[in-house]
């Protein structure tokens, strides 16, 4: 077609009259028209590969809006695979230097492991059933190191199902892990586009590893996760890659304490760990000796003595691959086991700060502290000092290092002076910042959430340019999959946290939700949008963060969530009533125990309660949370739009 076109505007060209130009711009149209449809079935046909990952939507629409350039910063071409590979393991060779053993190192490392207890000593080989399952779970990513792309081995999995069992099998009973499959294809990440790309500490690693050696991962992590969640092995307080466990959890419960203890007329400090490199600094024999300490022993202690060995890397960047190095500690970014086995090695960490009286919430290597200031307290308390000193020494002594200039400190309450008097941490002053981001959520320091919503808004905003931009070139199906991955994903990222908020922070989420339905619908700014949302099936802003609140509450009374929400929550004396408006009613604080009237609207130990209580009865007696969240929806979805 472009060569007719072609043709077409030379003879016009060369006879310039009216039917020659009426042909050319009638070809023009239809060619436009072609390419127009041409881009829209491919771009389509891209997103729908990725429908059900929202991460490669993310990484198909940055490409359709900012392709790469035709010609490569020569920047970028002047580094090497070589000069990453250096900088990467001098790094953390640095790191080790820095971080010697110390006495409570080897002090611990002598500690005998305990005779009683439950022992987990062996895997249970798999049958042919559990190897499909774990197949069919996992991502069809490929590592370089493939001999073959993991969507063909998902494709083929009737005839490699043997050889795969056998495999998988061999490995858990001989307790070794494969040493051809510990190798580590790491490739550098600009951490953000503005930073300047000749500068090697502004990229990332980002590791990718064999399928296979993923596989048996996985079939060491359902085994090890059941036996930990059997005897309690993991603290509590640590949410990260936990079922029923999330970064919304840890911050519901800290928002939730914060404003109980703020109600209370208490300040409350919140202190926000920030570890160097945590991951690739783990030694090896420590983590060998806490989870033989955690009940792990004989053959299966020596597979993950396998696991943990002998591993290498090397870069790869623009059709370079650097030469291999060994890694001498660390547990393997991009594994699967990694987080489970970091979160027993810093199990010892929370039992040490709830020691000194102070609260402490974990996501992986993420470590929040809680302390409680009693009212008119006119000096820091010792034991913060003391906590602080004795962390610093079990980090020290863990081989881990903390970055006391990116550790933050949100002071909620009045101060009164008392922000002059904070201790040193690791030599650094600590001083109180009037934000911080925690798990991707940003607190004030009076909780308003204001700032947390004015940032949502604007990544969604962006998000939904994007989306506008590729909209005339997207199939109906795939715009809607692009808004819900970029957009919604966006609003509803711990929405939990908005529940009780003024109209007047909520309004500029309600802004970003009317203005995708719009470019959704394809609806012009004059028409109303309720009747929009309503077309969609959409719960307004304010209604998708009750909806999550509520669906937390059913999990928290029903054991899917973590216990330290549970223990915020309480059924009442008429859970047994004979009267059906009286039953599964949770307690809600009176008035002489909550004070605030913004406590009550936002604290999830008071918000929560009441807003159960406001379901009808046959709602609260549900036990399954599929019946339940459908039901919740269409009783949401009622009231809002008023439907009979």
């Amino acid at each position: 077609m472009k060569q007719a076109r072609k043709r077409l505007e030379h003879r016009w060209q060369r006879k310039p009259d009216e039917v020659s130009l009426f042909a050319f711009k009638a070809f023009h149209r239809s060619y436009e028209s072609a390419v127009k449809d041409a881009k829209k079935s491919y771009n389509s046909s891209l997103i729908a590969s990725a429908r059900s990952r929202p991460a490669q939507v993310f990484k198909i629409v940055r490409a359709l809006t900012s392709p790469a350039p035709l010609v490569q910063n020569p920047a970028t071409t002047a580094l090497t695979a070589e000069a990453f590979q250096k900088f990467f393991t001098d790094k953390i060779t640095v790191l080790r230097q820095e971080l010697p053993p110390t006495v409570d190192t080897l002090s611990e490392l002598e500690t005998l492991w305990p005779l009683s207890g439950p022992i987990f000593d062996r895997f249970t080989p798999l049958d042919k059933e559990d190897v499909a399952r774990i197949l069919a779970v996992a991502k069809p990513t490929t590592c370089p190191l493939d001999p073959c792309p993991s969507w063909l081995v998902k494709s083929c999995l009737e005839g490699l199902l043997d050889p795969l069992s056998n495999t998988i099998n061999g490995s858990l009973e001989q307790g070794v892990f494969p040493d051809n499959l510990k190798e580590a294809r790491v490739r550098p990440l600009l951490k953000k586009p503005s930073l300047d790309p000749m500068t090697l500490a502004n990229y990332r690693p980002v590791t990718n590893l064999p399928f296979l050696g993923k596989m048996i991962e996985r079939a060491v992590l359902g085994q090890l996760q059941q036996f930990l969640d059997d005897t309690a092995g993991l603290d509590p307080f640590q949410s990260g890659f936990r079922p029923g466990h999330g970064t919304e959890t840890v911050l519901v419960a800290i928002t939730d304490e914060l404003r109980r203890q703020s109600d209370s007329g208490v300040s409350a400090l919140l202190v926000l760990l920030d570890l160097t490199a945590a991951f690739d600094t783990v030694d090896y024999d420590l983590m060998i000796h806490r989870l033989a300490m955690s009940g792990v022993r004989g053959q299966a202690l020596n597979w993950f003595n396998s696991f943990l060995r002998n591993w290498s890397q090397c870069v790869e960047y623009m059709d370079q691959v650097s030469d291999r190095s060994p890694l001498l500690c660390g547990v393997p970014q991009g594994a699967i086991l990694s987080p489970l086995l970091f979160n027993i090695y810093v199990r010892p960490l929370a039992s040490l700060v709830r020691s000194f009286g102070l609260d402490c919430y974990q996501y992986t290597d993420d470590t929040q502290l809680l302390l409680r200031l009693e009212p008119g307290a006119t000096s820091i308390p010792d034991n913060f000092t003391l906590c602080l000193e004795a962390l610093s020494n079990w980090l020290r002594a863990s081989r881990l290092k903390v970055n006391p200039v990116k550790t933050e400190i949100l002071w909620h309450g009045h101060s009164t002076g008392l922000t002059q008097l904070l201790p040193t941490f690791n030599g650094a002053a600590l001083s109180p910042s009037p934000t911080v981001k925690s798990l991707g959520v940003v607190l004030d320091s009076q909780l308003t959430m204001e700032a947390q919503v004015a940032a949502a808004s604007k990544q969604a905003f962006f998000h939904l340019r994007q989306a506008r931009q590729l909209a005339p070139y997207l199939s109906d199906e795939a715009l809607a999959t692009v808004i819900h991955a970029t957009v919604m994903s966006r609003l509803d990222y711990c929405n939990g946290l908005y529940v009780g908020l003024p109209m007047s922070t909520s309004r500029k989420l309600r802004i970003v939700q009317n203005a995708a339905a719009r470019l959704l619908t394809r609806t012009p700014m004059k028409c109303h949008i309720t009747p929009v949302l309503q077309h969609l099936h959409w719960l307004p802003t304010d209604y998708r963060g009750l909806y999550k609140m509520l669906v937390l509450t059913f999990k928290t009374l029903y054991g899917q969530s973590p216990s330290y929400l549970r223990d915020r929550l309480s059924f009442s004396h008429h859970r047994r009533s004979q009267r059906p408006s009286q039953r599964d009613l949770l307690y809600v604080p009176g008035p002489r125990e909550v004070h605030l009237e913004r406590t009550r609207c936002r604290a999830f130990s008071i918000s929560a309660p009441a807003l159960w209580n406001a379901l009808p009865p046959y709602m609260r007696a549900m036990r399954e949370l599929g019946p339940f969240t459908l039901a919740l929806k269409t009783w949401l979805f009622t009231r809002d739009f008023n439907l009979c």
